[in-house]
């Protein structure tokens, strides 16, 4: 008999027990529900923009799952060990050697967090007039690529762009999109392929081992680098071994590493993969592209051994890497989250296909029809969910793509969607039951919404974070 858990699956069949988890509580947090009156006023009081809500007032927060995931006695162990002095603290040489063990690149340099190490990164590579192509965007790397003059150019496969399209590599880059932008600009004027694994704004959809050999390889002739997001690269990991052959009998760790040997270099939130509150790092193959992020380092982070982390973080950072690529552990993440698809699924609610490994993403273009794009059909259901159950989701369409920067206008993605982000560790199954009778609660009275939410205040930059809305109806959301 197999193990299920090595077995390609969306989640648990109907036949198989929901597989336990490979831990067990031992702090807890309390938490409340709040009642409808509480939550409207709540609502009006952050502008319709659940990411202002108070923390307090939200029952299951799948907003995020950066840096929203729990730690384990023994990354809580390594606080304790944390040396805060401030140049060449022995918990920095601990966090380099287990960024260099499991990812593989020489020269390491500790940020803040993953935003950072993108800013350090377009600081040194980006010049005004270069073009990034990258397997599709999101929103901190894009925004920092453009405030350095770059224009991002998304050369992901077109299936990526079809919520329905269920391929078990969607993340994968379009090579002939991408040479062709080569050819057009020149290779002088592409300081590097941005590559993302996995691709959230696709659903959390992973790239495959072959297809960033092929990207490896293309890039190679023209002698651009390859620079991967590497967030969420033990999930993708995961996903090579699950479904690409020739890879199920690697370990994840392997995997990883593989993947990593395919780039130059790569930038990190330790808030995800790494189950870090704080953290992350730019970590580069080119001594000289090293020694310019530490020099940009200094200037908006800190010194170049602790990079905006204290020293129980960077404890914490590699002891949470450590435990990243362990099988059991990846597995009951991902299981996790297919389960809560399975649910949502199962009920006839439109999510994206395949599930990815960190979120289940509803398709709120299908979820509300009679809410046009103007209107903000993923915001609008955001605010719904928090409505009904206290549940914090995160808007992934117009609102999150925002504003073209020559025309102005705001830009419409063909995939409007609610991200269900699960954090690492943190709910139980009994929290996916609530969150997935909500979702098809919500679904089935879908018809009472026929109308979204305007803006009222709009910033100039990354704007879903401080944006507020108004109802259009002029009535509070589902009256």
């Amino acid at each position: 008999m197999s193990d299920s858990g090595d077995a390609e699956s969306t989640g648990a069949t109907a036949d198989a027990r929901h597989p336990a988890e490979p831990w067990r509580v031992k702090s807890i947090e309390f938490i409340r529900l709040t009642s409808v009156e509480e939550r409207r006023a709540a609502l009006l009081a952050a502008g319709y923009n659940v990411g202002l809500l108070p923390a307090e007032l939200v029952y299951i927060d799948l907003y995020t799952d950066s840096g929203t995931s729990a730690m384990s006695d023994r990354q809580w162990a390594a606080v304790m060990l944390g040396d805060e002095s401030y140049a060449g603290s022995r918990s920095y040489y601990r966090f380099e050697a287990a960024v260099r063990g499991h990812y593989g690149y020489e020269h390491v340099i500790p940020a803040h967090q993953g935003r950072a190490a993108e800013n350090l990164l377009s600081r040194c590579l980006i010049r005004p007039g270069h073009h990034i192509p990258g397997n599709m965007y999101f929103t901190t790397t894009r925004q920092h690529q453009e405030l350095n003059g770059g224009t991002f150019h998304d050369v992901i496969i077109d299936e990526a762009h079809d919520p329905d399209v269920d391929l078990p590599f969607k993340g994968n880059v379009d090579l002939v999109k991408l040479e062709r932008l080569i050819d057009k600009v020149g290779a002088e004027q592409v300081p590097y392929v941005s590559l993302a694994a996995t691709v959230n704004m696709a659903g959390g959809q992973p790239i495959s081992m072959a297809n960033l050999a092929e990207v490896r390889e293309l890039t190679r002739r023209y002698r651009i680098p390859v620079m991967l997001d590497a967030a969420r690269a033990v999930e993708n990991a995961w996903f090579i071994k699950q479904r690409e052959p020739g890879w199920s009998g690697r370990s994840v760790a392997d995997i990883l590493r593989e993947m990593c040997a395919l780039t130059d270099g790569a930038t990190m939130s330790a808030k995800k993969d790494s189950f870090a509150n704080i953290g992350g790092w730019l970590a580069v193959r080119d001594p000289a592209l090293a020694e310019q992020a530490r020099n940009l380092v200094v200037v908006y982070e800190g010194l170049h051994t602790y990079g905006g982390m204290a020293g129980r973080d960077l404890e914490a950072t590699a002891q949470g890497i450590e435990e990243s690529v362990q099988e059991d552990s990846i597995r009951t993440r991902v299981q996790q989250v297919a389960y809560l698809a399975d649910r949502i699924a199962a009920a006839g609610v439109p999510i994206v296909r395949p599930v990815g490994g960190h979120a289940v993403f509803l398709n709120a273009s299908a979820f509300l029809p009679g809410v046009p794009h103007e209107q903000f059909p993923a915001q609008t259901l955001t605010c719904a969910l928090y409505l009904d159950a206290g549940i914090r989701s995160t808007e992934r369409g117009a609102v999150s793509a925002g504003r073209d920067p020559v025309s102005g206008a705001n830009r419409y993605p063909r995939l409007e969607l609610v991200r269900l982000t699960i954090p690492r560790r943190t709910y139980t199954q009994s929290h996916m039951d609530v969150v997935a009778d909500s979702v098809i609660r919500l679904y089935e009275q879908r018809e009472a919404l026929r109308s979204g939410v305007e803006f009222a205040y709009e910033p100039e930059t990354l704007r879903f974070f401080q944006s507020r809305f108004r109802p259009l109806s002029g009535e509070p959301l589902f009256g």
